[in-house]
């Protein structure tokens, strides 16, 4: 059946594997009998083999795993390779009289007395023209004495069948009438040649039929033949796929048309078939699947490897009884993990096993156990999904909710979760916990990191954690102990003795069905003198179970590295050094390990290995060239345990078991230029370079000419389907090109190119990006790399926002790298190219932009990290240990590595809001104080806390709270102070050295402690001043404030230098106190909010309001620094000073964080977007400063440094929102900073301002007329003034109708021949009249009141003198002046925050402040629809427009997106996450222009197919987000007809299976 497997091998196999990889499966072939001779396939040994594979094939395929090739041709019967003792005693007798027969027997069988039961073994046949005969002899004298003996009853039917089937019926046997389940995962295609029975003596049908030696027919086995097609006819009809041929003698002649036809047909079901069982064991599966059952299949394997480990586990009694009782002494109490250390090999795994499996007779109770082999499987080889899925199974173990899908999207919010299980599953005092952990060193994440951060130093009572690591090498262990620095958590593991490695080769020789004779025994004993490694007992196990009893062997080798050697050594000898060497360095070579069809696959692209495998014959092929598969089985099977199979991303891979074999492997067959060719050839498979048909030269030794085949690798593309990702080729494509050298591919494939990117990123989420990224960095030297990886850092928060999909992927580094797509043209400018080619084909409606208009790499943001559950209340630095510690409300202190972005501990303890952290020790050391009235003293390296101080106190969060600490190191003593006590603890014992008790009627309000006066100072808040000895508590004075009359302390900053401290009061007095007096230092505006000074108490900064006042020192004093004070839109929250005093940061209410020249006498250097929250925190820490928010548990890094450096595209610097844009948004227009009293001109092509126009008043409303070149600036004092743009002359002005009277809002008709100018209550109607040189602007023509309560918030104008105005109460109005009219329009909920009318002013959109948009139809004043979005951060809507042809409409809304509505039938189209809030929205011919908050200016195209049938859900990958429309239309109808029916709504749910993200959708009304 050549030619049928030819024709599978060409055109079948690769349709059913694209058809396998679009449903996420790998397609393997396992041919034994293709590419290799005849003698070869019928070996005796191959039959066994075959059979091995049928089995493998049963276990491991997902669908079909059987397909045989049935013609007119039995087969021959193989000999058996063993024949047990008993049936071979009862063959011998029947041929005892037969001494012929019996000689030849003999000749051929050895007695392995070594096998349990004893065997005989048959020896190598003959070779060559003997080897036939030979074999047929012996074959038939076994047949006669099987058959005798079976008459006589002294053998069964099965052992009858070992000598008279073929293994063609052996195969089908096994392979399908054994199976209850066939007609899913076998098929037989039959080739029925008609006539042929007429033609059997002649030449041409020689190879059809069964012959004798002599020639003749072989009627015995076509009988034989005949029964099975008969078998299979009968039990599995279904299977059967009959093909009938008419005879002819050139009837397998390739130019046979009839042949020819059957091949295609032949191909075409086998396509059929195969799809067909494929997809009905998927639809199976998808209905059975449970809901959990990942987890459940990782916990399977894990409890399958370790009962496989205990199976022999002997010895360690002593060590098992020794943790036992540990574990139960420490049962009841915290205590720290345990860990068991040793050097590879000397029997951890078994003994972590064997601890699992007797974990509640040792621990004396009932345990939950859970037990993960690190490294054996996908989800345990990596930190996050590791954690995630111990989560999950304690969490089911005690009934306990499941981690939600917020806390799956951050790994710190994992570690955070896990921490807190502990803790949760401590104090139900149930079952008491242990989990074990196998060899850390097998976790990727680990190496990468000076800590392990996920590990608790500490657990609580009733949970145990043991941990394994091997010592003897710098590594892991080492990392472990500077995280867990107990010396007695750690135990080695040492050797067995003599006896016990004894009792252990012994156990597992009996398990194996083996023993050994008395001198193999002692040679085995001789080559190990005292050896007790079980590493390396079990690889002499691994020689000594392949001898036989007439073996005579080896000395073994004395060391674990020799005998790999010496098994390597024994594997070339066999299978060929180069086919060995190739083998083991591939899969060394691999990232994280290669499947076997992918091994097969690189093998035969190595030209080296087909060249010395088809050094004897020619391949069976003349179109294509495949290494057989048969020498990868024999070499598999005498790898045995060597290899190690691992799930990853659903498929199982090949790995190098033993971590030392892996080492040797490398010594041996991975010199330098091996390493990179193997690498190299792997990048090829991996980019699929020699698949779908490209052909590769080759000259093979018996040809002697080049031949161009095709090698049938698996095609490598990215994508298999729109939802299957090739997982395989993202995780090890980029490792290989790596590490062949191949960087310019590198960069072109994978680092430069989007496709890449997008895939990984959505498949893999972005920190599998960042990671990739991370690995190659360091060995490319290119800039851009830096960049590219940089904006994907900075994409993080959008991720969490919306998810991970392709569009959100494209739109973010398109629009952070455009600013460098021409500068650096080699990477990022095609990656920007490869985006907007992207966008162009896109077919969902999508936001395209059109320039870099997000923050962009190697600017001020470093990076933006989530860790919390709550938001943020206390934040310090550790710079000697760049660290950074994040107390939250819900009394968690989490400690960041800023260096690797990692959290390293998660400090548990406090029970309350934590208020206060104070760093000390050299960074080593931190102090903490809470709401629960305790402080807890952390060691920053180990993550342990040093001990609890209860400071006493109501736990009564309305009483009076600790609300500072000051650490004296010098003196060792840490105070700490709330409003009624200030108490001193010594830092060594914890023990309480003096109280200061206070007056609860008159509270303290701030507290210094002065160490250079050894005086602790408080005032009160009837401003009373107390002095107290730092030593004693003593108190030393008490006087009323002589500075300050009837004002109140509110806050308070000491100055240490000089002894003092800062006050500041509620009516903006500052007053310096010392010990000597007090004095007023400045009188501000407003109630002080805060005190801070520099680091070296050279500078004082007091916020007040929406400002901040800088003073200098001098020697006794400080004094007015600057002549203006820096200002905020909203009240300012805090400040900090930067390393070297040259700047100052600010945080508001508003979310924005302002950074400050101070050598330039207050210039606004940037204007920063903080975490969508007020700012309430800011640290500095070096150059770096963290600014964090109470209402987020996100913060932010920011780059001082960045200030002084050179931009690449210098943001206008807004921040009152009040934006005006012209010239096609080539002019930006502006309150001035610092001087709101003009108006800043901004070039943004050059990135600097251009001009300011002078107002003479603060500038409350802005806008442009584009056409007529006009722009309008509504005052406080009710003007409005008028500047031509084109000059800066003729300005006109506009006087107010109320003097004094602030102008609210004003607005344009669309064709700017009107102009609505909107007070209070009162709305003035311009018009604007075509003049010379510049418009004449007439009027008011109209004016009217609208004798409301409330006050206009929004205003928009129409031609004829209508006007819409929205109110501060929600209420809508439509005013039509030319008649006095007005038309209620049904009104929001909230503030309506914009009103604008469609171009031809047949509608209006109106938005308010509960994100709610109606879309009205001013022929009727009645609403069309309305339309709402909401989400989790949504705030309302800020700004809105209609497109240019009014089909859309675009709106800004307050959670910083940008959303898209149909105007036709009000469906959400697209939405997009712009990282800062837009101020308005200007319609451009295909799209909008924006500025934001950041100082960028958004310019995008708006692109939606002319037919949405295909559009995809624009929610579908957002959390919590809902949108829904109602249509007035619809519910009238519905109202009419005594049914009203419910609107659409679409909302999105995070999905654990990326592949199936599922929406609940109804449809839309």
């Amino acid at each position: 059946m050549d030619a049928e497997r030819e024709a599978l091998q060409s055109i079948a196999y690769p349709k059913v594997q694209t058809f396998c990889q679009k449903h996420g499966l790998m397609f393997e072939v396992v041919d034994l009998r293709w590419g290799l001779r005849h003698s070869e396939v019928t070996d005796h040994m191959t039959t066994e083999l075959c059979l091995e594979e049928l089995h493998r094939c049963q276990e491991t395929s997902l669908g079909p795993a059987f397909v045989a090739l049935l013609g007119d041709l039995y087969g021959p019967c193989p000999v058996p390779t063993l024949i047990e003792e008993k049936e071979w005693e009862a063959l011998k007798a029947q041929l005892s009289t037969r001494r012929g027969d019996l000689e030849l027997v003999d000749h051929h069988f050895q007695r392995d007395e070594n096998a349990v039961p004893p065997t005989y073994v048959l020896q190598a046949l003959g070779s060559g023209e003997i080897h036939g005969p030979e074999e047929a002899t012996l074959n038939s004298v076994l047949r006669c004495g099987a058959q005798e003996t079976r008459r006589l009853g002294l053998i069964t039917q099965e052992q009858w069948h070992r000598y008279h089937r073929s293994v063609v019926e052996w195969e089908i046997e096994q392979g399908l009438l054994s199976l209850t389940d066939a007609d899913q995962r076998a098929t037989v295609f039959l080739r029925e040649i008609q006539d042929l029975n007429k033609h059997v003596l002649e030449d041409c049908a020689l190879k059809m039929v069964d012959r004798l030696a002599d020639g003749c027919l072989d009627t015995e086995a076509q009988n034989l033949l005949s029964s099975l097609k008969g078998r299979i006819t009968d039990r599995q009809p279904g299977v059967f796929k009959a093909h009938q041929l008419s005879w002819s003698c050139d009837l397998v002649n390739p130019k046979n048309k009839t042949h020819a036809r059957y091949l295609k047909e032949l191909g075409e079901q086998f396509v059929a078939r195969a799809n067909h069982q494929v997809l009905e064991r998927l639809w199976e599966l998808e209905a059975g699947r449970q809901e959990l059952a990942w987890l459940y299949q990782e916990i399977r394997h894990h409890l399958g490897l370790s009962a496989k480990a205990t199976r022999t586990f002997c010895g360690r009694q002593d060590l098992l009884a020794q943790v036992g009782q540990r574990l139960r002494q420490s049962d009841g109490h915290p205590h720290a993990p345990l860990v068991l250390f040793g050097p590879p090999g000397i029997g951890k795994t078994a003994l972590m096993c064997k601890l699992a499996e007797q974990m509640p007779g040792l621990l004396g109770c009932k345990t939950v156990t859970i037990l993960r082999l690190l490294g054996t499987s996908q989800m345990s080889s990596d930190a996050r999904s590791l954690l995630q899925s111990i989560c999950f199974q304690v969490c089911l173990a005690y009934g306990l909710p499941l981690p939600p899908a917020r806390i799956l999207e951050a790994h710190t919010r994992v570690v955070q979760f896990f921490y807190t299980l502990l803790h949760t599953v401590s104090c139900r005092n149930f079952e008491s916990l242990v989990i074990l952990l196998d060899s850390l060193d097998d976790v990727d994440s680990i190496h990468h990191f000076r800590r392990v951060p996920w590990l608790p130093p500490k657990c609580p009572p009733r949970v145990h954690l043991i941990l394994s690591a091997c010592s003897g090498q710098p590594g892991v262990l080492s990392t472990l102990q500077q995280t867990l620095m107990d010396p007695e958590s750690y135990w080695e593991v040492k050797p067995l003795s003599s006896n016990q490695g004894q009792e252990m080769v012994q156990l597992l020789l009996s398990a194996s069905r083996r023993t050994l004779s008395p001198g193999q025994r002692n040679l085995l004993w001789a080559s190990l003198p005292e050896c007790g490694h079980p590493g390396q007992l079990r690889l002499a196990f691994e020689e000594a179970r392949k001898w036989a009893s007439f073996t005579v062997p080896a000395p073994l080798a004395s060391t674990a590295k020799e005998m790999m050697h010496q098994l390597c050594a024994r594997l070339e000898q066999t299978h060929g050094q180069l086919l060995v060497a190739r083998v083991l360095g591939y899969i060394a070579s691999s990232r994280h390990g290669l499947s076997e069809a992918e091994l097969k696959d690189v093998l035969s692209l190595d030209d080296e290995v087909l060249q010395a495998v088809y050094q004897d014959w020619t391949p069976p092929s003349k179109e294509l060239l495949r290494f057989p598969p048969l020498l990868w089985v024999r070499l598999r099977r005498d790898l045995g345990n060597c290899l190690a199979r691992r799930p990853v991303d659903g498929f199982t891979l090949l790995a190098i078991a033993q971590r030392q074999l892996a080492e040797v492997v490398r010594e041996r067959y991975l010199s330098e230029p091996e390493n990179a060719k193997k690498h190299g050839i792997l990048a090829d498979f991996f980019l699929g370079a020699w698949s779908q048909g490209t052909k590769k030269l080759i000259t093979l030794p018996l040809v002697g000419k080049p031949l161009n085949l095709d090698r049938k690798v698996a095609p490598q593309p990215l994508w298999f389907s729109d939802t299957v990702a090739n997982l395989r080729k993202l995780k090890e494509l980029p490792y290989h090109l790596l590490h062949s050298g191949r960087i310019k591919e590198l960069k072109q494939e994978v680092l430069g190119n989007m496709n890449w990117i997008s895939c990984r990123g959505v498949s893999g989420g972005i920190e599998s990006l960042l990671d990739d990224f991370d690995l190659c960095a360091p060995h490319v030297n290119c800039p851009e790399v830096g960049l590219v990886r940089e904006a994907l850092q900075l994409c993080r928060p959008a991720m969490e926002f919306q998810g991970m999909e392709r569009s959100i992927l494209y739109t973010e580094i398109l629009a952070r790298l455009h600013f460098f797509a021409t500068t650096h043209p080699t990477l990022v400018g095609q990656l920007c190219q490869q985006a907007q080619s992207w966008f162009r084909v896109c077919p969902h409606p999508v936001l395209v932009p059109l320039g870099g208009f997000f923050r962009p790499p190697v600017g001020s943001l470093q990076v933006t990290l989530t860790g919390c559950h709550k938001g943020i209340t206390a934040m310090a630095w550790s710079l000697e240990e760049k660290l950074l510690l994040v107390g939250t409300q819900d009394g968690i202190i989490a400690v960041w590595d800023m260096e690797e972005q990692q959290v390293i501990h998660i400090l548990t303890g406090h029970r309350g809001e934590v208020r206060c952290v104070k760093v000390f020790a050299k960074g080593t050391q931190a102090i903490s104080a809470a709401k629960d009235h305790t402080l807890r003293l952390w060691n920053l390296l180990s993550g342990q806390e040093k001990f609890i101080i209860e400071d006493g106190g109501s736990k009564d969060p309305t009483k009076p709270q600790i609300w500072s600490l000051h650490v004296d190191e010098a003196k060792k003593v840490v105070y700490s102070a709330s409003s009624t006590k200030v108490s001193a603890w010594n830092l060594e014992t914890a023990e309480l050295i003096f109280h200061i008790l206070g007056n609860a009627l008159d509270p303290w309000v701030c507290t210094a402690a002065l160490a250079s006066r050894a005086t602790l100072l408080t005032v009160s808040e009837d401003r009373v001043v107390s002095l107290w000895s730092s030593v004693t508590g003593k108190a030393q004075a008490k006087r009323h404030l002589s500075s300050i009359k009837e004002e109140t302390p509110t806050c308070g900053v000491s100055v240490q230098k000089t002894g003092q401290m800062v006050i500041g009061f509620s009516k903006g007095s500052i007053s310096l106190i010392s010990s000597e007096g007090d004095k007023l230092l400045e009188k501000l505006p407003e109630a002080v909010g805060f005190l801070v000074v520099s680091e070296d108490e050279s500078l004082l900064a007091a916020g007040f309001g929406r400002s901040v006042r800088i003073f200098l020192a001098d020697s006794q004093s400080f004094h007015g620094f600057m002549a203006t004070d820096l200002e905020h839109e909203d009240i300012v929250e805090t400040a900090v000073f930067g390393p070297e005093n040259n700047v100052i940061v600010t945080g508001s209410r508003d979310a924005l964080i302002q950074v400050w020249s101070l050598s330039e006498q207050g210039t606004l250097l940037d204007i920063l977007e903080g975490v969508g929250a007020p700012v309430s925190l800011l640290a500095q820490g070096g150059a770096l400063v963290a600014s964090a928010s109470q209402q987020s548990s996100s913060f932010k890094v920011w780059d001082l440094t960045y200030a002084q450096k050179l931009r690449t595209s210098a943001p206008f610097l807004d921040r009152t929102g009040l934006t005006a844009v012209s010239h096609n948004g080539s002019y930006i227009y502006f309150p001035k900073i610092g001087d709101k009293n003009k108006v800043t001109i901004w070039d943004l092509a050059e990135g600097e301002e251009q001009d300011s126009l002078d107002t003479s008043n603060e500038v409350r409303c802005l806008e442009v007329a584009e056409q007529a070149k006009l722009l309008f600036t509504g005052l406080v004092s009710g003007i409005v003034l008028v500047f031509p743009l084109s000059s800066r002359q003729d300005v006109m002005c506009i006087p107010p109708p109320v003097a004094r009277k602030a102008v609210k809002c004003m607005a344009l008709s669309k064709g700017e021949e009107h102009l609505a100018i909107a007070y209070d209550s009162i709305v003035l109607v311009m018009d604007i009249n075509p003049g010379d040189p510049c418009p004449v602007i007439d009027g008011p023509t109209y004016t009217f009141y609208t004798q409301l309560p409330v006050t206009i918030s929004s205003v928009a104008i129409l031609t004829k003198y209508r006007v819409i105005y929205g109110m501060t109460n929600g209420n809508l109005f439509l005013y039509e002046c030319a008649n006095s009219k007005v038309f209620p329009l049904e009104g929001h909920g909230s503030r309506v925050t914009c009103v604008e009318v469609s171009h031809k002013e047949q509608q209006a959109v109106s938005g308010s402040a509960e994100a709610l948009l109606f879309l009205w139809d001013l022929q009727v004043y009645k609403w069309k629809f309305e339309m709402s979005y909401k989400n989790s951060y949504c705030q309302g809507v800020q700004c809105a427009c209609f497109s240019k042809d009014d089909k859309y409409v675009y709106a800004g809304l307050r959670d910083r997106s940008i959303v898209v509505w149909s105007v036709l039938d009000g469906t959400l189209l697209a939405v997009q996450f712009v990282h800062a809030m837009v101020n308005r929205i200007i319609p451009t011919s295909n799209g909008f222009i924006a500025p934001t908050r950041h100082g960028y200016l958004i310019r995008e195209r708006f692109q939606c197919p002319s037919s949405r049938t295909s559009q995809q859900d624009p929610l579908k990958n957002f959390k919590k987000a809902v949108w829904m429309v109602k249509s007035r239309q619809r519910e009238e109808l519905a109202s009419a007809s005594g049914a009203l029916q419910d609107s659409g709504l679409r909302s999105t749910q995070k999905n654990e299976c990326k592949s199936n993200k599922c929406s609940q959708v109804c449809l839309i009304v």
